[in-house]
């Protein structure tokens, strides 16, 4: 994809956030010491902070064409540093290793940029962290990624320049889906169930259960009588299902390592089999498996908060119809409804917290089994 002036576009696969491809353009030409990315996951900002990693680099100030933006995209440039968080916040431990990095100095020319991913669970890694962004040695860029701004990242996001990234509205990713392929009627509902996200979009076109899953979700409070042990058995074949939802991210990690290992040979019969050579690839290999581990355990959140935005539909729906047939009387029908979503939606943010899906699922049903009046609700849907 060309830009206006002709040159390759390093933002081609950045959709739908015109005003944010343009500010980190514009801040090519004058940079600053650290950029803060915000906006719901999904929205792009992964990709723009690759390919604004490029243009800083780049000797022509990011034409997208030169072998230095290749490698940079490739996630193979020695001078662009992604840090990516291993529990579920950002430790004391990664706050110290950031700092170790931004003061190494850059492998190849005269600046390299450090790209902080999920600082919105920064916490309180985040003192720790204030000086090294605020002056950070002259030849190092932040670009920090952020869902949200929590209180706890407040002081760092005022040492940065911020760029924001909006959810992109279904219809935005119905037609992208439409233009790579995908049919009309399913675009929508693919659209519906992305939760504003076109990479989750892609991800679940390429998915034949898609579809089941949700009906799943959907079907689950008709399943619920009040009892434990209908929650429970509910909530495992829930659970069991975000596994098979892994299967299509799985079949791409395979031919991205199929690809790399593929790469590795045909450096070995250029340069030799050195044992450089042999540690690089390994590593590279250790970075690929730990990126991929990294996101499964994203799908398979990703897929939950999915599923768990159909269920809340489900008592949306009820509650539209003021309780509906599912409740006994419409007065304690609605408020069972709006006691459901609340859980539900508690549920969601508590997932970032605590990762133990089977438990806090089972909980959750129990608590939407128990409501009054809501024994069956969503059988006639």
């Amino acid at each position: 994809m060309a830009h206006d002036d002709g040159v390759s576009d390093l933002y081609a696969a950045v959709v739908g956030q015109g005003r944010a491809v343009e500010a980190l353009r514009a801040a090519v030409a004058r940079p600053v010491h650290a950029y803060l990315l915000v906006g719901p996951p999904g929205t792009g900002k992964r990709a723009a902070a690759s390919a604004f990693a490029a243009s800083l680099l780049c000797p022509a100030g990011g034409d997208g064409t030169c072998e230095v933006c290749r490698r940079v995209l490739a996630g193979l440039h020695p001078d662009v540093v992604v840090v990516e968080r291993e529990g579920p916040f950002i430790t004391m431990d990664s706050a110290r290793e950031i700092t170790r990095l931004a003061a190494r100095s850059p492998v190849e020319g005269d600046r390299k940029v450090l790209v902080l991913h999920d600082f919105h669970l920064v916490r309180d890694a985040g003192p720790a962290l204030l000086k090294t962004i605020e002056e950070p040695p002259p030849s190092s860029v932040f670009v920090i990624l952020a869902d949200h701004l929590p209180s706890e990242l407040v002081t760092i996001a005022s040492r940065c320049v911020r760029v924001d990234f909006v959810p992109l509205a279904p219809a935005l990713i119905a037609d992208t889906l439409v233009a790579e392929g995908v049919p009309a009627d399913l675009a929508s509902e693919l659209a519906a169930a992305s939760d504003g996200r076109l990479d989750r979009a892609r991800l679940l076109a390429g998915d034949p259960e898609f579809v089941t899953r949700r009906r799943a979700w959907q079907e689950a409070p008709s399943r619920l009588d009040g009892t434990g042990a209908a929650a429970a058995r509910c909530a495992d074949e829930l659970v069991a299902l975000l596994e098979h939802s892994v299967a299509p991210l799985r079949a791409r990690q395979e031919q991205e390592v199929a690809a790399l290992e593929a790469r590795n040979a045909r450096a070995n019969e250029v340069n030799g089999k050195t044992a450089g050579g042999v540690r690089a690839a390994r590593a590279g290999l250790k970075d690929l498996e730990e990126r991929h581990k990294r996101e499964i355990r994203r799908q398979r959140t990703d897929e939950l908060k999915s599923g768990l935005a159909a269920l809340a539909g489900v008592y949306r729906d009820r509650l539209a119809m003021g309780g509906g047939s599912g409740f006994v009387g419409a007065g304690s029908g609605a408020g069972a409804a709006v006691r459901a979503i609340d859980a539900i939606q508690q549920l969601a943010v508590d997932l970032q917290y605590n990762p133990n899906e089977l438990l806090q699922l089972q909980a959750l049903l129990v608590t939407l089994g128990r409501l009054p009046g809501a024994v069956g609700v969503g059988s006639d849907r």
